[in-house]
């Protein structure tokens, strides 16, 4: 990563240098993680800096600080197309080779329904995309209609690299020849259960209904705020998977690398009225035991409410 940042180094900037108050490269690396994460305009981009600052220090100098949304509109102003053109294919590059599978990414696949595009007599077009952890879409295929993600995702994830990092789905891509694709491309999954595998949803669901057998679960607990709510997020998951079998006769072992199950359940207060609403969900995953690590999956399939807005914070 620093490797990549040390190329920007090499940015011409015409700027008088004694009036040079924030680093040209600082600007331009603050620019292309907020984009990543929706920030589309200047103040939204200031916004997401000023948000970010203590993971930005990481890898960017700001000697003075985070520049104003002004600031970075003018000097973004200077910088040529064909410069970021290329920055953007290096972090690509990196990426895809080992220094970018050592990430271990979140790449989640959705599909959308597209709005304002439906001609007479045509359906609204439907696409499936898989989407980083920054917002990026790597790569999308557009399919009929929703009832047929499960055939397309199998091949988004031919255009892809996805070797050593975790690929989720929400109900639509739980499916037997999805986990195993994902599995001979050396990737990982977390898949979030619902009624399309409904003897397996049902042995999961009777599974963490068991208070003694829960209690026996790795738990991971998040609270977050976003606008006039709180969400808390608890997740429990274990290894204890040797048991399962579906009661249509399917094993275990259909399911290709399946180390684990997960159920996570979400509350979420409105401060103003004290009302609150639960929810709860089942994942099967490829990942060994790490509660944390599956949480973070998991919140790529169903992102809480503080990520919900324009900007991920």
């Amino acid at each position: 990563m620093n490797n990549i940042f040390n190329w920007l180094d090499s940015v011409v900037d015409i700027r008088q240098e004694h009036k040079i108050k924030h680093l040209m490269k600082d600007i331009i690396a603050i620019v292309f993680f907020a984009k990543l994460a929706n920030a589309n305009e200047w103040d939204e981009i200031h916004y997401f800096a000023v948000v970010k600052e203590d993971f930005l220090r990481k890898y960017l100098e700001l000697p003075n600080g985070i520049p104003s949304y002004d600031t970075i509109r003018r000097v973004m102003a200077m910088v040529s197309p064909e410069f970021l053109c290329k920055f953007q294919t290096r972090w690509n590059e990196m990426l895809n080779e080992n220094q970018g599978q050592k990430l271990k990414r979140i790449l989640a696949i959705d599909g959308k329904t597209q709005r304002g595009n439906k001609r007479s007599g045509q359906e609204p077009n439907h696409i499936v995309s898989c989407v980083d952890e920054e917002g990026f879409c790597i790569s999308q295929k557009r399919t009929d209609n929703k009832t047929n993600e499960a055939k397309t995702i199998p091949f988004v994830l031919d255009d892809i690299n996805i070797k050593g990092n975790i690929v989720t789905t929400d109900e639509a891509g739980c499916y037997t020849d999805i986990a195993e694709k994902i599995v001979k491309k050396k990737a990982d999954y977390v898949l979030a259960l619902k009624g399309n595998q409904r003897s397996l949803h049902e042995d999961v669901v009777l599974y963490f209904s068991n208070v003694h057998l829960l209690k026996n679960c790795k738990y991971h607990k998040t609270t977050e705020k976003a606008r006039s709510s709180i969400e808390v997020r608890e997740y429990w998951q274990t290894d204890d998977v040797d048991w399962l079998t579906q009661k249509s006769g399917n094993q275990k072992s259909d399911w290709a690398g399946l180390k684990s199950i997960a159920i996570t359940k979400s509350t979420t207060t409105n401060i103003k009225s004290g009302k609150q609403t639960s929810e709860i969900r089942y994942s099967i995953s490829g990942l060994p035991l790490d509660v944390r690590l599956t949480a973070k999956a998991i919140r790529g399939v169903y992102p809480p409410l503080a990520l919900r807005g324009r900007i991920r914070a």
